[in-house]
């Protein structure tokens, strides 16, 4: 059943003696907002997150599959569409012959029926074979933490040994030291926001909505890792709309999920140091809170 309402939405999650999004380009460090001090975990982090709920709640099949998972081969899955609909012939010849046309138009489609995370955020898949380019009806911003978070390093050491020559060192010396990155603790939101519009346009279906909002709720349990600690989701808040252009501006529904700390505590550890404050009177003619 195609969406023909608008939805914004708001997800909270935390973070506990947790790294929960490294910056590889800061050796692993959690990613910080280098002027406050806030932590961020980025879309791609997120939707990483959702697309392997799917992919494991689904088996993988068909109309769940996933489409950017590790290790995949892009172009094997476009194969896979123009042998779908019948055009496989234009594999073998000139890349010129797929450029545009009904063709890519009719492989677009059949990735979108098939891909689960194609449908719902989008994709490029002009690379080698040309699947065309899918504008995905969800989309999140980076999520970033309510208060300011530290990154605290720690040393680690190995016991065990890689090598002959490692375990013939004298005791002390086979000792390999590393380094691990935590936030003692932190309490994030993101913002998203659901197009019927574009959904129409891709497949993304009232069924695909609902998986969505399971994914988001339930995708950290399945998530668990040394490296990432306690992290968990505290709030999904989704606004509807009545209609498909929207009655409200998004930032003004946002605007009325307020968490905030409790009175006398300066330096937060955990999720019972919030207050949430859930603003629902007045809401926009035209517009649930889910």
């Amino acid at each position: 059943m195609s969406l023909t309402n608008r939805y914004d939405f708001v997800l909270l999650f935390d973070v506990k003696d947790g790294n929960p999004n490294g910056d590889p380009d800061a050796g692993n460090l959690p990613r910080l907002d280098a002027e406050t001090g806030h932590g961020l975990v980025t879309d791609v982090s997120l939707k990483r997150k959702v697309r392997n709920f799917v992919g494991m709640a689904k088996g993988e099949q068909p109309p769940y599959e996933i489409y950017v998972k590790e290790k995949a081969i892009l172009n094997n899955q476009h194969k896979r569409a123009y042998v779908g609909i019948g055009r496989e012939e234009l594999l073998t010849g000139d890349d010129k012959k797929r450029k545009g046309g009904d063709a890519v138009d009719d492989a677009r489609q059949w990735m979108c029926r098939n891909f689960f995370d194609v449908r719902t955020f989008g994709a490029v898949m002009s690379t080698g074979i040309n699947c065309g380019q899918v504008r995905g009806p969800v989309q999140l911003t980076f999520a970033r933490s309510i208060d300011p978070v530290i990154a605290q390093e720690h040393s680690i050491t190995r016991m065990a040994v890689a090598t002959e020559a490692e375990a013939e060192k004298q005791e002390g010396d086979n000792r390999t030291m590393g380094r691990k990155h935590t936030v003692p603790y932190g309490l994030y939101m993101a913002h998203g926001f659901v197009s019927s519009f574009l959904a129409k346009q891709t497949g993304f279906s009232e069924d695909d909505l609902g998986l969505l909002w399971q994914a988001l709720t339930q995708m950290f349990e399945h998530d668990r890792s040394a490296a990432r600690g306690e992290m968990t989701t505290r709030g999904l808040y989704v606004f509807k709309h009545d209609s498909e252009l929207g009655n409200a501006p998004a930032h003004t529904l946002f605007e009325r999920i307020q968490p905030k700390l409790k009175e006398g505590v300066n330096v937060p550890r955990s999720f019972d140091d919030y207050e949430v404050t859930v603003d629902k009177a007045n809401l926009p003619s035209g517009v649930t809170l889910l």
